[in-house]
């Protein structure tokens, strides 16, 4: 997140290469290094399906260097020539540097090309990996991380690893090729210059574990601020119109602030850091380049090398620190990937949702129905701390069941039991067939629901789009059909287009009603047996809710209602009502039940 300018990079990055060197020895030692493998293992198993092409990668790369050698080589050729000490095979020497320039430039671009295909094929693997594993991660586990901090491992972490999953292998036998090559060339003109122009590596390493201490540090703080900041965002734009009808946009604006002081702070302790300590290494890197320039003028002056020679030493002593940076450069990117990809993996190690197969052999009673019931079930999202306790319900087809109580008592817990989302401590949540076969509630049972969540739960796109969000291949009269169930056709033949007309993210230009008709029509379109309404008629008025609730129980006389609610009205269309209040579920009485509409 952090940008230094171009003159300090490979300082920058040669400190930042010793330190996480320092890093895997300390891991070495305290026996976590296979942690660390663990997570390449992990990754290699994504860019193993690419081998074929990761090879052709480096069959390129050795290419390149190769002829990049040859081209400064053919160069200190022609200088000679020019010069005079040579004035044979000019013309070879243009030909050959010529070509290995050409080809250079075609093979870097086929390159470039390859790597940017591989990166983003390996990416698109590991997202639609992850995305499917995230989606189907235990509803508890999952949700004791932040969306944002979801949101950054699934595209921040997944980036690194794709990125160096695919260059990690090539890039270090390409750099070591290229580091002994060229060594190889400088010691075949002169092994002191040679010694000299391998002399700053070593030297950097040895004193630079002295210097940077808290390279790691840094990057920790930026890892976890940006898990936060992007928290911050994806919450204050989620719940814009919340924060606008409080009128604490002055709040949240000196929130924002506030991250940016702390952005601003690590950002200039971070440059303040990287000054120094590219000032030191960048004095270390000059000393030494002046004592090889000082020993080329030398052997210059005593006429033992030529100018072509003495051209050739300088360019090729860059190249090798260089390759030597490059391939001490190569441990950071091992660390920062295995790093992100430890963080993804958390995700992709989450307990998964129950998936029972037997819950797929009730589909041959769907026309019969579904009873839902609780037995002696007991809930609680934080141990010792229970919700639900003790309690029991049945649902059975043709009814339509109410669950009432104080907010926050557990009504949505209920719902989330049903769906399989959670599972009881205690007891047992199943779904009854008409032949009295009972299967628990899990993941596989969740096909035979349609609910209608609390809230706005519209996306963007058009009202049809939104409708196959429950039943893709619905047709339009289907459509039409469920949106009048819903008393929602009402509005919608209006509408320019009708139900190809275009929605605004969370149903932006509609009423709350309106988006609330439209997402009971979705729930309708799915014809599902069991139906579960999570408040979800609390925006209508009092005749389109009675209305809606009818046309329901008779698009299927055997569908199975269950509804939240606080309304009186939808009591009294109740066949059964019970209640849950300090962590217990009880069945009201008829006369109960009225009492209850009443003191609404």
């Amino acid at each position: 997140m952090f940008e230094d300018s171009h003159d300090h990079l490979d300082q920058k990055t040669r400190s930042t290469s010793f330190e996480s060197l320092d890093t895997l020895i300390f891991r070495w030692k305290n026996g976590t290094f296979g942690e660390i493998l663990d997570d390449w293992r992990w990754i290699f198993t994504y860019s193993k399906r690419y081998k074929g092409a990761i090879l052709f990668y480096l069959v390129l790369g050795i290419i390149s260097t190769t002829l990049g050698l040859v081209g400064s080589i053919a160069g200190k050729y022609m200088i000679d020539i020019i010069t005079g000490y040579q004035v044979t095979k000019l013309w070879i020497m243009v030909v050959v540097m010529v070509g290995s320039s050409l080809f250079g430039l075609v093979i870097g671009n086929v390159l470039s090309r390859v790597t940017l295909k591989l990166q983003i094929y390996i990416n698109n693997d590991i997202q639609s990996d992850i995305f499917d594993k995230i989606i189907d991660a235990d509803w508890l586990a999952i949700n004791q991380y932040s969306n944002g901090d979801v949101l950054n491992r699934f595209t921040g972490d997944v980036g690194t690893v794709s990125g160096n999953a695919i260059s990690w292998l090539p890039t270090i036998i390409i750099s070591i090729y290229q580091f002994f090559a060229t060594l190889a060339v400088i010691m075949h003109y002169n092994t002191v210059m040679a010694i000299l122009a391998f002399a700053s590596a070593p030297f950097l390493l040895i004193v630079s574990r002295y210097v940077i201490t808290k390279q790691r540090e840094y990057s920790k703080k930026v890892r976890e601020m940006s898990s936060q900041v992007m928290t911050f965002e994806v919450e204050t734009f989620y719940n814009m119109d919340t924060i606008k009808s409080f009128g604490i946009l002055g709040s949240y604006s000196r929130k924002l602030k506030e991250w940016q002081r702390k952005f601003k702070d690590i950002s200039l302790d971070y440059n303040w850091f990287s000054i120094k300590t590219n000032v030191y290494m960048s004095l270390v890197g000059m000393l030494v380049e002046f004592t090889a320039f000082g020993y080329c003028l030398y052997l210059l002056w005593t006429h033992q090398i030529t100018y072509g020679t003495m051209t050739l030493f300088l360019q090729q002593r860059g190249a090798l620190a260089g390759a030597f940076g490059s391939v001490i450069g190569i441990i950071p990117a091992f660390l920062n990937s295995s790093v992100s990809a430890h963080r993804v993996r958390e995700l992709v190690q989450l307990p998964k949702e129950v998936h029972i197969a037997e819950s797929n052999d009730l589909d041959r009673y769907v026309a019969d129905g579904f009873s839902v019931r609780m037995r002696d079930v007991d809930f609680g999202y934080v141990e010792g701390q229970h919700v639900i306790t003790h309690s029991d319900m049945v649902a059975r087809p043709g009814e339509i069941v109410a669950l009432v109580g104080p907010s926050g008592e557990g009504k949505t817990t209920m719902i989330r039991m049903i769906l399989g989302l959670i599972r009881p401590e205690k007891g047992e949540a199943v779904i009854q067939a008409s032949d009295g076969t009972e299967i628990p509630m899990n993941a596989e049972t969740r096909h035979l629901f349609a609910y209608v969540p609390q809230g706005n739960t519209i996306i963007s796109g058009t009202i049809a789009e939104n409708m196959r969000m429950a039943k893709e291949d619905a047709t339009d009269e289907e459509i039409v059909e469920a949106l009048k169930i819903a008393c929602a056709w009402d509005f919608v033949k209006h509408m320019p287009d009708t139900y190809n007309c275009k929605i605004g993210e969370r149903g932006r230009g509609f009423s709350e009603g309106q988006a609330q008709r439209i997402a009971i029509a979705r729930a309708v379109l799915r014809d599902a047996p069991v139906l579960l309404l999570d408040e979800a008629t609390s925006a209508l008025d009092v005749t389109t809710e009675r209305m809606v609730l009818r046309n329901i129980i008779q698009q299927r006389p055997n569908k199975t209602c269950i509804v939240t609610t606080h309304r009186p009205t939808v009591l009294n269309l109740c066949q059964r009502v019970y209640r849950i209040m300090s962590t217990k579920l009880t069945e009201l009485s008829e006369e109960e039940s009225s009492r209850m509409a009443m003191d609404f």
